[in-house]
Formats: structure tokens, sequence, C-alpha cells
């Protein structure tokens, strides 16, 4: 006759587990890191980063972007995270505010010169103007005043030609 520790190490056939099938869904790639979306994938983008992944630097910009306080890259391009539904970001890497500062904490050089020359004001907005003048610097390592002020960016607190300092300041320094 067993004993009851053995009975409770044996395994018995009702109590089988047989794992799920692993779920359809959107598999992307968010600040160097592999994500599987398995709900709606209508779900805009920037609900998926601050809902789900708690990623809340990408800010809420109204229903059509407007103020440039919700943009992201994607593939290294400029993008509005309210207007991109999950199903169009299958395979794609996408980079936010969040991914920008080195794992080691160092600011990207972008950040510091946001701090170096007060470009922050509220700090609402900031998020949105990073990804749009690292875009820029991307596309003009030397972009002009007109192309600076051509950012889809809205700043409520004045920081307009702060952020365009800071722009610079990197501009000088070499590539973003």
């Amino acid at each position: 006759m067993a004993n009851a520790q053995d009975q409770i190490l044996t395994p018995q056939s009702s109590n089988t587990v047989v794992p799920e099938k692993v779920r359809e869904g959107v598999d992307l790639e968010i600040n160097g890191r592999s994500y599987r979306h398995t709900g709606d994938d209508q779900m805009p983008l920037l609900w998926y980063l601050r809902d789900v992944l708690r990623l809340t630097g990408t800010k809420y910009s109204g229903e059509h972007g407007d103020g440039g306080y919700d943009l992201v890259l994607v593939d290294g391009k400029l993008a509005s995270a309210i207007n991109l539904p999950l199903t169009k970001l299958a395979g794609k890497s996408v980079t936010t505010v969040e991914g920008l500062a080195a794992a080691d904490g160092k600011l990207h050089p972008l950040q510091q010169a946001f701090v170096d020359e007060d470009a922050i004001g509220c700090g609402y907005c900031t998020p949105g103007w990073l990804m749009a003048s690292l875009d820029l610097l991307n596309r003009h390592p030397q972009p002009s005043d007109n192309e600076i002020d051509q950012l889809p960016n809205l700043c409520r607190c004045g920081c307009q030609t702060r952020v365009r300092k800071a722009i610079k300041r990197v501009a000088k320094g070499g590539h973003a």
C-alpha cells in the first residue's frame, strides 16, 4: 500500500496539463524588445504603449495626432501613434522616447541638449519634440531654422526657441 506522500507525487491522467497553442497576434519590436499583441489588432499604438506596456512618455494628441505629442519612430521614420493600428505594425520596429536613453541610463545626446538648453517647459510636449527632432536630424544632420520650424510640434509653454537651440547644439556635435 502506498503512503500519502507517494500518492501526491504520482501524476494521474486526470491532472495532465495540456498547454494552449500559441495565440495568433501582432508581433512587433518596441525599444529593442519583442512583443506579441493578441488583443484587438485595430487598437492604436498609443493605447498599447500607454495602457498595456505602461510606456507613458508618448502623449495623447487628440484623435488625429494634432500637436505632435504622440510621435514615435517606426522603422526609423516619424509616425503618429494614435493613427497607427497595431495590425499595420506587424514586424515593425518602434522607438518611443523611453527607448532613446542608453541601457545604463545615459541620456541620448538630444535629450541631454534639451536639458542643457532648458527646452522642457511643462514637459507634456517634450517626448514628441524629441522624436520629431531626432527624425529631422537623421534626415538633415545640419537643419536650417526653416526646417526646424516645419516640425509638427506645438508647445504652449513657449519653448520653441530653446528647442531650436537644442537641435542646433546636437547638429554642431555631429549625428544624433
